[in-house]
């Protein structure tokens, strides 16, 4: 059991999102004032743990209040947020006054499957996140890896760990700075299997 992958999946800080719009891709700022969170946060994750962020600021953000600035970072683009294409900046009042052919209320009929225009579907978004899952398993064999990410490449992550579909992997509650470990363990030349160690932990 040596080669066995301890992912801590972590749900980067609040969004400062007052208007409530679908920010997906966005490059939106986040709420790290919390002090007493991240400190406790910093106490729960593993020392000597690959550091990973995605290529969105409010995860970089959130490392930097976990860990202080000037920590080596891996930077996986794989763990990405839901790209929301033309929805995103827009709040769901706003598109639903847009929504004269009915296209977005259809789309909240099927969520995982339906795919927002120039966007991506959570069926997409779980492909995604399982090669990126696949691949740094490997390459970190053994390790822990602390993964500050999103709730949408989180719930991508449950769905490929207990092998359900993306539209039941939409259920799971994921909240800010909460922590889900998963355990790649790979079984020679069989397909790997996975731990399911705890789901959307809070720091306190």
């Amino acid at each position: 059991m040596s080669g066995v992958t301890r992912w801590w999946l972590v749900r980067h800080a609040p969004v400062i999102n007052p208007e409530g719009r679908i920010y997906g891709r966005l490059d939106v700022a986040a709420d790290c004032g919390d002090a007493r969170a991240f400190e406790a946060l910093a106490r729960l994750l593993p020392s000597g743990a690959v550091r990973m962020v995605t290529t969105l600021s409010r995860t970089r953000r959130t490392a930097e209040a976990v860990w202080r600035a000037g920590t080596d970072l891996v930077v996986e683009a794989g763990l990405l947020e839901q790209d929301f294409g033309a929805w995103q900046g827009f709040s769901h009042d706003e598109l639903a006054a847009r929504d004269h052919d009915g296209r977005i209320a259809r789309f909240w009929e099927a969520p995982a499957t339906a795919r927002p225009p120039g966007g991506e579907s959570f069926e997409q978004v779980v492909s995604r996140v399982a090669l990126a899952l696949e691949r740094n398993s490997e390459s970190h064999a053994g390790r822990d890896v602390v993964a500050i990410c999103h709730g949408g490449s989180i719930r991508a992550a449950l769905a490929v760990a207990l092998g359900i579909s993306p539209a039941a992997a939409l259920s799971f509650q994921i909240d800010p700075l909460s922590v889900t470990r998963i355990d790649h363990i790979p079984l020679g030349g069989e397909k790997p299997a996975w731990r399911i160690v705890g789901v959307n932990r809070p720091p306190l």
